[in-house]
């Protein structure tokens, strides 16, 4: 029996790394941070923020309403106020069709 070692998560992440994932620049986490109140990452004794996965999810959120559904600050803040579970679940739905069209893709390449 094979022993596969099981990918370790960290519990925090800094708004480098969280501004590396989206590919923006840290200023823009920081400016959303002050905007949005669904993203509100721990602060260490240093004052360094701490970014959890929900944190990041929220972001990622952010992200798809402003930058890729074109939202205006308002209007995200609005769709979140409004309904933020059936935007993450519309989310989380796109997620999963790019998934499955990637996976698709592949299929064809490796049937060509």
């Amino acid at each position: 029996m094979a022993y596969k070692e099981k990918e370790i998560e960290k519990l925090y992440y800094s708004i480098g790394e969280v501004a590396e994932i989206f590919n923006v620049a840290p200023s823009l986490i920081r400016f959303w941070e002050s905007e949005f109140d669904i993203i509100k990452p721990k602060k260490n004794r240093k004052g360094n923020r701490q970014f959890t996965k929900e944190d990041i999810d929220n972001v990622r959120t952010i992200f798809h309403l402003v930058k890729e559904k074109g939202f205006t600050l308002q209007g995200a803040k609005e769709m979140l106020r409004n309904d933020s579970q059936a935007v993450k679940d519309k989310m989380e739905m796109l997620e999963s069709l790019r998934s499955v069209r990637g996976f698709l893709v592949e299929l064809r390449e490796k049937l060509h």
